[in-house]
């Protein structure tokens, strides 16, 4: 196996593919040697050349930061001895740079449900969508009986939706609390959905409903708990209706230019941003070229890296929505006195990632090159095919949610250190390293390590695309075979 990787070209550092101890000796070119004057773990970067303090630290052919200190050929480069170079709210200017997509068209399907307003569902799941989290307990009660009763095996799953929200909320939070809920009630995912309130909350049901506009009275029922004498009962019965509805449900074939999918990573390593992120790049690109929609989001591990996406907007309206949604969130930051660069995680670093910008311009590989068509508020819909912006935290189940609330079908997650976790859509875990991928076979779902093993990225990408097409036609992710389901609001302002 080979023990480094020089990514491009201008890059000043190697990464170093295993853990290397003082003293290695690794053979640069036929006309270089490189002796290791420190121990390296892998995913982690080694000086090529000699690097004076103040120099640009480049990686992917691009500054992470600059050196605080002289770094000598061979040393380890990492948070000892590198620093950011950004700063706060900055700029810009529109310089776009365009690329065109080289991928060919071609005639793929996956099998989805065709809903009756037209939508597309890759999974045919009943849910229970509190408006509260006051109810939490009782939907889980309503859910044992009902299947204690029902069963439904037929159907993907049944299931409630739990979150802490719903009442003491002010402003933007209970606007957030009505949007992303209502969102999650009319996706596609679901073949029935069962909206579930107390009755005190302000998140009031009747409002909810009406800010609902038109859904299928067959497929969405609402049930508020302190205006009938048993709820359980009642809600047990709701749940019979609309699986009564969903048994109709079938299959059937799906053009792949109808696939949405959200673009994530999280518990990013040294590898990230040259097997995972990379793939799901080539992935975007590639979904876009057969008319499908991709999401990029967590818009803090933007910092850094802003000024490529600014360059691939569409027209001149999208790069300002660009420039708002990156200073908009600094200013966010700002407004909490909270400092904007504080990242990346305890477990990042771990990994080999030093500073911010090393991160952001890892986590922008997932939008490939494609060009963006649109920038979404938190809680807004997708309107147009392509690749997408959406304004979200870098937190992970904030941010999946926000992806599915938009109207994802599925989420593609990226994760050097591994997480269990998934969203109320299907959430697919990409390794980027074998290892990770051997030890959590029950986490993660595909491996992208293999591009660092004589694998290459065609051959790769073929095998993914297969596999996601295998998932949107019903085959499980490991989140869904082990039962994890969650969701998350994005928070801003007091709790009464």
């Amino acid at each position: 196996m080979k023990e480094w990787i020089h990514i491009h070209s201008r890059d000043n550092v190697i990464i170093a593919l295993r853990d290397l101890t003082i003293g290695t000796e690794l053979c640069i070119d036929e006309h270089k040697k490189l002796v290791l004057v420190s121990d390296v773990k892998k995913g982690h970067k080694i000086a090529l050349q000699p690097i004076k303090k103040g120099e640009d630290i480049i990686k992917y052919g691009f500054p992470l930061g600059h050196a605080t200190e002289d770094i000598a050929t061979g040393e380890h480069v990492h948070t000892h001895n590198v620093k950011t170079n950004l700063e706060g709210i900055q700029e810009y200017s529109f310089a776009q740079k365009l690329y065109e997509l080289t991928h060919k068209k071609r005639n793929l399907t996956f099998r989805g449900y065709r809903r009756s307003n037209g939508d597309v569902g890759i999974r045919n799941e009943l849910w229970i969508v509190p408006t509260v989290g006051c109810v939490n307990g009782m939907a889980d009660r309503i859910i044992e009986i009902f299947k204690q009763e029902i069963g439904a095996e037929d159907i993907d799953t049944v299931t409630v939706f739990k979150h802490n929200y719903g009442c003491s909320q002010l402003g933007d939070d209970h606007e957030n609390t009505k949007t992303i809920l209502g969102n999650i009630v009319k996706h596609p995912n679901a073949g029935g959905v069962l909206v579930f309130g107390l009755g005190c909350e302000n998140n009031v049901l009747a409002d909810f409903r009406e800010s609902l506009g038109q859904y299928n009275p067959k497929r969405v029922k609402f049930l508020e708990a302190q205006t009938v004498e048993d709820e359980i009962e009642a809600g047990v019965e709701l749940l019979k209706e609309l699986y009564e509805e969903m048994k109709k449900d079938q299959r059937e074939e799906i053009p792949i230019s109808e696939l949405k999918i959200g673009l994530k990573c999280g518990g990013s390593d040294g590898f990230s941003g040259i097997t995972a992120n990379p793939l799901l790049g080539t992935f975007s690109d590639f979904l876009i070229a057969q008319g499908g929609t991709t999401v990029l989001t967590e818009v803090p591990e933007m910092f850094g890296a802003e000024t490529i996406l600014m360059e691939r907007a569409q027209d001149e309206e999208v790069f300002q929505n660009i420039v708002s949604l990156i200073n908009d969130f600094k200013a966010y930051f700002v407004s909490h006195n909270q400092p904007i660069y504080e990242n990346p995680s305890p477990g990042n670093k771990a990994g080999g990632i030093t500073t911010l910008e090393e991160k952001s311009l890892g986590c922008i590989q997932k939008g490939g090159v494609g060009t963006i068509v649109d920038v979404l508020k938190y809680g807004e819909i997708l309107r147009k095919p392509g690749l997408n912006l959406l304004n979200s935290p870098g937190n992970d189940l904030v941010s999946s949610t926000a992806l599915g609330a938009s109207g994802c079908h599925m989420v593609l997650f990226t994760t050097g250190r591994g997480t269990p976790f998934g969203s109320f859509v299907p959430t697919m875990k990409i390794a980027t390293n074998t290892a990770l991928y051997e030890k959590k076979p029950h986490w993660m779902d595909f491996n992208a390590g293999s591009l660092v093993q004589d694998h290459s990225m065609e051959e790769v990408l073929e095998q993914f695309i297969s596999y996601v097409l295998r998932i949107a036609s019903g085959e499980q992710v490991n989140n869904e075979k082990n039962g994890f389901r969650e969701m998350a609001i994005f928070k801003t302002g007091v709790t009464l």
